[in-house]
């Protein structure tokens, strides 16, 4: 079994608590669903969003998803000009039997313009 790190990131249309919670929620849904994880896989997980996102912490929503034991931080994603906003992004430490090679990326609504070289993209018009 080795260490790996996912990574994924979603956009909001507004920010607001309960639109936060819907949006992160589905982003660790997809995160789990595309790489075949559980919650006791994860040893931690990172999210970060960018400086217009007040209303919510995004790890709350992980801990109704039942990663009540898993470490879990938030941060500022950096202030770029030019930066996408109302973003959220997370960066999962897993245990897994994928290769690196194997793990899915997960990036959903605007966030998928962030990384089109990786495999799983999904666009708002796809939810």
């Amino acid at each position: 079994m080795a260490v790996r790190a996912v990574r994924g990131a979603t956009q909001l249309d507004i920010d607001d608590e309960q639109h936060m919670y819907d949006r992160v929620t589905e982003l660790v849904t997809e995160v789990l669903a595309a790489n075949s994880l559980t919650v006791d896989d994860f040893i931690s997980i990172i999210f970060t969003s960018t400086d217009d996102l007040r209303s919510a912490f995004p790890a709350f929503a992980a801990r109704q998803l039942g990663f009540t034991d898993v470490p879990l931080m938030c941060a500022r994603e950096l202030e770029i000009e030019g930066g996408m906003p109302r973003a959220v992004r997370l960066m999962a430490h897993v245990e897994t039997d994928l290769s690196r090679a194997d793990v899915t990326h997960v990036y959903l609504h605007g966030a998928a313009d962030l990384r089109r070289d990786l495999t799983r993209v999904r666009t708002h018009e796809d939810a």
